[in-house]
């Protein structure tokens, strides 16, 4: 049995083809596990399966071929064991911010009192910071309020392991900032085991224990795993103090530019063979010296600074 809270293993998927030409697959060789308690972002240009590999892990997708097993057990189908907060945030429009979180708890806990319901569910609500809405139809809210609902309603059925697919990704910066300060403090404080889908690199940061890479698709991968070494503790204001930021911003972006189109050949079957995707520390290499960056004279007027750059 593996020591791993949640492990996958040989994941595959192959999409039916519509005429005689089979597909190839979206990901194959997928091998990772993630431990009790850790926040793992997954980041990849589209095509790569991220949204695929998320919903083989909250069973609304059957993979073509592999493994996954969380907590002990093999999962099969959807379950109250795994919440899953989408980009969009699926609320039912014609129930009250209370009426959707309560839907979901009283599928978790069918027994429950009326009153004992709506105290979970206002617990978790005043959580996210909605305590002052929960009589709000999901018209009435702004689009930060209702994922804040959706979240709310994740936290309120106490999944062994939460699932995010770019719940951020259509906020403006101010709310997605918030919001991600919300979701931090709740899963520091709760211990809660998280896989997240995003695009954006400093949330990554921010939020993850570990970031997995994946190639570009077809036939993806995943070409490496991303330990975040610096200390739990970080706060969006003061992160890029931290000297292993810029080290962890620059390998995430030169994969994503450059590395995650050139993955394959001699590196794929490399990975293939060892199964398990190389772990990576790259905030504790060592910094390289600065170079080629052009220092403005202090005696240099303003409005030459274009045309000194370009010299």
């Amino acid at each position: 049995m593996s020591a791993h809270f949640l492990t996958i293993e040989a994941l595959k998927k192959i999409y039916p083809a519509a005429g005689d030409k089979a597909n190839p697959p979206v990901f194959e060789d997928i091998h990772f596990h993630i431990d009790k308690g850790e926040f793992v972002c997954i980041i990849g240009h589209s095509g790569c399966g991220k949204t695929t590999i998320l919903n083989v892990l909250a069973g609304l997708e059957e993979a073509s071929a592999g493994t996954v097993i969380m907590d002990g057990r093999e999962v099969r189908g959807p379950s109250l064991d795994r919440g899953v907060v989408f980009q969009s945030h699926a609320l039912m429009p014609w129930m009250s911010v209370l009426g959707n979180v309560a839907f979901a708890v009283r599928s978790k806990w069918p027994d429950w009192s009326k009153d004992k319901v709506a105290a979970h569910c206002t617990q978790h609500l005043e959580m996210v910071g909605l305590g002052h809405a929960i009589h709000r139809k999901p018209a009435e809210l702004s689009g930060g309020m209702k994922q804040r609902v959706g979240i709310a309603r994740a936290f309120a059925i106490q999944p062994k392991m939460l699932l995010l697919d770019e719940p951020f990704g259509a906020l403006d910066a101010l709310t997605r900032g918030t919001i991600q300060d919300e979701l931090l403090k709740i899963v520091q404080a709760t211990h809660q085991t998280v896989f997240m889908i995003t695009h954006d690199v400093d949330e990554a940061i921010l939020l993850a224990d570990k970031i997995v890479l994946m190639s570009n698709g077809p036939h993806a991968k995943i070409a490496e795993i991303v330990e975040i070494t610096m200390p739990r503790s970080r706060t969006r204001a003061g992160i890029h103090h931290d000297p292993q930021y810029y080290r962890i911003r620059n390998h995430l972006v030169d994969f994503l530019v450059n590395r995650s189109k050139t993955y394959a050949g001699a590196e794929a079957e490399a990975l293939h063979d060892a199964k398990q995707p190389p772990l990576v520390r790259p905030g504790l290499e060592a910094e390289e010296p600065t170079a080629n960056i052009f220092v403005l004279p202090a005696d240099k007027p303003a409005p030459q600074l274009k045309k000194v750059i370009n010299q």
